[in-house]
């Protein structure tokens, strides 16, 4: 696995609708700019040699310094493949969506539910959204929630920007009622 680049950004929510959020919400998102392992390949058909030589290590990678950077026990997760141009968007999708991949982050945080997802092949400086869902029961409304990212340089034409993101909370003053309420 090729990495050119890490990047960490964190969200601290101190106030939403003119009331303070105590305690603080946060949310962290951790990214790694990587060589498409696809990459001048052309069509493959089996992904599976790429999936086995980055899967994994990427999980490895990302999941403890997303635990690390967030500083309290996680409660929603989400992930991301942004695709460069010359790369196809089944690229990315093979590499999050893999056990390999994301036992590591489920494992780090305790949780039992899959990772909501976003793809795309997109350009440089792309902008996008990771939705985040409770990690152990994704029809908790309170934890719908989603981190907005760019990352200005990546990914580039064959690189993949995978990341991975986390909450220490649900949305700032959420009022909804739970999803089993006839609301």
């Amino acid at each position: 696995m090729n990495v050119r680049k890490i990047t960490t950004l964190v969200e601290e929510t101190l106030s939403e609708g003119g009331r303070p959020v105590e305690p603080t919400a946060r949310v962290v998102m951790v990214a790694a700019v990587i060589e498409n392992p696809w990459k001048g390949q052309g069509f493959v058909e089996d992904l599976s040699a790429g999936i086995d030589a980055v899967a994994s290590d990427l999980g490895a990678l990302l999941a403890p310094r997303v635990m690390e950077a967030l500083g309290a026990p996680l409660e929603a997760y989400g992930k991301a493949a942004i695709v460069g141009l010359d790369g196809e968007i089944e690229h990315g999708s093979a590499l999050i969506h893999t056990l390999k991949f994301g036992n590591h982050f489920r494992d780090a945080a305790q949780a039992s539910t899959l990772l909501p997802a976003v793809e795309k092949r997109a350009a440089a400086g792309t902008m996008f959204d990771i939705p985040l869902k409770h990690f152990t029961d994704a029809t908790i409304r309170s934890h719908h929630q989603s981190f907005e990212v760019r990352i200005a340089d990546a990914p580039h034409a064959d690189e993949i920007l995978i990341a991975l993101a986390g909450a220490a909370q649900g949305r700032p003053q959420q009022r909804l009622a739970p999803l089993s309420a006839d609301q």
